[in-house]
């Protein structure tokens, strides 16, 4: 559960270009065998709000992880990223706030780096509010936001500049796709790099399966309610008629494949209208919402290797459950 794009689930604003798109993927979602429906529309005002939330929750340990590393590793990742090496652009896919990689940003500021940070993400309310963050914070930073999905923006990144460039893909967002579809991302990752750009990019490793439960199947109901928003979010944007009492939360964990996936659940028989489009659903069918993959240390080396790329280092925060890979495209 973190924020990602079209292949992963950035959060977007569905803005009114964007409507017809978030109609489309919600009525074939709910069209198909298993029904499906996309993380990336997870994110709106309610959404975020409880997201934040979850982020804060005692059992929710993936951002604070991650944030220990940026936060007390913060010469490690610096040096993993050869910063005094030669003048590079920082390209962060699907910037949000900023909150982890600020820290590297200050430490690079403050070493006279000859560095420009390229943020990426779908929403441009998100990047202007980080550019007058930043620019507040850090009046030094040469900052060049760029609104957009990831590889366009990065196509473009490597157009409009010659220095290397250094990406960060942070929050464990990898983990929101499947396997293949994480190594066809990582694939293309490359083919949007040159030989000795680097990348960094966060994992969430496999450790005791009741700690990982425990992080998305909070007793309080939060992440229960983060996820049946959706559903009121596709009440309120498309005009359907979805009842939440309808549909209750379900969570589960393979601890051998690694994989954590978030369901909604069909309570009753039931129609629903989608913009005209009627919808059946059976009692206890199930509505795929999200996939958490947990890695091996030895599959972050081999999906480097299959799309590229050579494993250089692993940051890991003090409990070892979560590590930032720098890896170089070959």
């Amino acid at each position: 559960m973190t924020y990602t794009n079209t292949l992963l689930a950035q959060p977007p604003s569905v803005a009114t270009s964007n409507v017809e798109q978030f109609q489309l993927d919600v009525i074939e979602g709910l069209s198909n065998t298993p029904k499906k429906l996309f993380s990336k529309y997870f994110y709106d005002r309610n959404g975020d709000q409880l997201f934040q939330q979850i982020m804060e929750m005692p059992t929710y340990y993936l951002t604070k992880c991650e944030l220990e590393i940026f936060r007390n590793k913060t010469s490690d990742l610096a040096s993993a990223i050869n910063f005094k090496d030669s003048p590079f652009d920082l390209i962060e896919l699907g910037a949000g706030d900023a909150m982890k990689s600020s820290y590297l940003l200050n430490y690079l500021v403050n070493e006279q780096v000859d560095f420009t940070y390229r943020p990426i993400d779908i929403s441009g309310h998100i990047l202007s509010e980080l550019q007058d963050k930043l620019s507040a914070e850090m009046p030094t930073l040469e900052i060049d936001c760029m609104q957009g999905e990831y590889f366009q923006m990065l196509a473009k990144a490597t157009m409009v500049s010659q220095r290397r460039k250094v990406v960060l893909f942070l929050g464990g967002n990898i983990g929101n796709m499947e396997l293949e579809e994480a190594y066809r991302f990582c694939k293309e990752l490359r083919s949007n790099l040159h030989p000795g750009d680097l990348v960094l990019i966060g994992f969430d490793l496999k450790k005791n399966p009741h700690q990982i439960l425990a992080a998305y199947n909070d007793k309080t109901g939060i992440t229960a309610a983060f996820n049946l928003n959706l559903l009121a979010r596709i009440n309120s944007e498309l005009g359907a008629n979805l009842q939440l009492n309808n549909f209750s939360h379900y969570q589960n964990y393979d601890p051998v494949s690694g994989a954590c996936r978030s369901y909604l659940v069909s309570l009753v028989d039931q129609q629903v209208n989608i913009c005209g489009k009627q919808l059946t659903f059976t009692a206890n069918e199930l509505i795929n919402m999200e996939i958490s993959q947990k890695f091996l240390q030895e599959q972050i080396a081999e999906l480097a290797t299959k799309s590229g790329f050579l494993n250089q280092q692993e940051i890991s925060d003090s409990k070892n459950w979560f590590i930032d890979a720098v890896w170089m495209a070959k």
